[in-house]
């Protein structure tokens, strides 16, 4: 069902990437076509080696497409730039820095005035309830509190688009719940445009208002799921008929589109 988004905030139309290796071409991606709205969260959801972290990495401006374009607002994606912030898996935290600190990166470098960072700074601590680990340093910090930071600093130039990368796929699954409650709060009280790529199904179902699904490589979009759950959704919808029926039709077209073993 492909039904209108409104105000588009992130378009990638026909975008390709190819990959050399020696006088081979792997075809990771081909001919993806894809929208988020301003204000949405919308999840990629494939398996392993499907090209979502790829295209990830080409909307943030990190590796140049083989053909087709990103835009966001307009603009033709060329590069990294405060108009996108991004949260990878791994925890990308500089160990040295504070709590603090490491969110204020992002403004030191767009060269911000020190009240307005630490008026920033303050008002994403109290939004990730990191108030009371200011002055800790990540190595002190549970897995999840971390992502909280990554996310706090990934949000903190107040970018157009916030892209996550698998950000809860390394932690035990209780914290990774809280996780995504959390990100459903942060999200809600800030506004944020955000694009997440994910292989868990029910994850995806979860957060989202619409997913894309993507086959096996080359990744193309073999599925685009409006979920019908509304914004204000908790955990009972895990058990609507309507969310289980989607989780089996999204997982049976996974399984269609692996590659064959022999």
């Amino acid at each position: 069902m492909n039904l209108p988004v409104a105000t588009p905030k992130l378009v990638v139309s026909e975008l390709v990437k190819d990959y050399r290796f020696g006088r081979r071409t792997v075809r990771a991606i081909d001919g993806i076509d894809l929208t988020v709205g301003r204000g949405e969260i919308v999840c990629i959801v494939g398996t392993s080696g499907c090209g979502k972290s790829t295209l990830l990495r080409i909307v943030a401006g990190l590796e140049p497409p083989t053909g087709g374009v990103v835009t966001v607002d307009g603009d033709t994606v060329v590069g990294p730039g405060p108009d996108r912030g991004m949260v990878f898996q791994t925890y990308t935290l500089y160990p040295w820095r504070t709590v603090r600190a490491n969110i204020a990166f992002g403004l030191e470098c767009a060269g911000r005035p020190r009240a307005e960072r630490e008026r920033r700074v303050d008002e994403l601590l109290g939004i990730v309830g990191l108030t009371e680990f200011a002055e800790h340093r990540p190595g002190a910090l549970s897995g999840g509190m971390r992502q909280r930071v990554a996310i706090a600093r990934a949000l903190a130039t107040e970018p157009d688009v916030l892209l996550l990368d698998e950000p809860f796929a390394a932690l035990d699954a209780q914290t990774k719940r809280a996780m995504q409650d959390f990100l459903l709060q942060v999200w809600r009280r800030t506004g944020a445009t955000i694009l997440m790529v994910t292989h868990d199904i029910e994850e995806a179902l979860y957060l989202a208002g619409r997913v894309y699904v993507f086959s096996a490589r080359p990744g193309r979009v073999a599925a685009h799921v409006h979920l019908p759950f509304g914004t204000t959704r908790g955990w009972s919808v895990t058990r609507d008929p309507r969310f289980l029926d989607l989780r089996d039709e999204i997982r049976d077209l996974l399984l269609a589109s692996a590659p064959a073993r022999s």
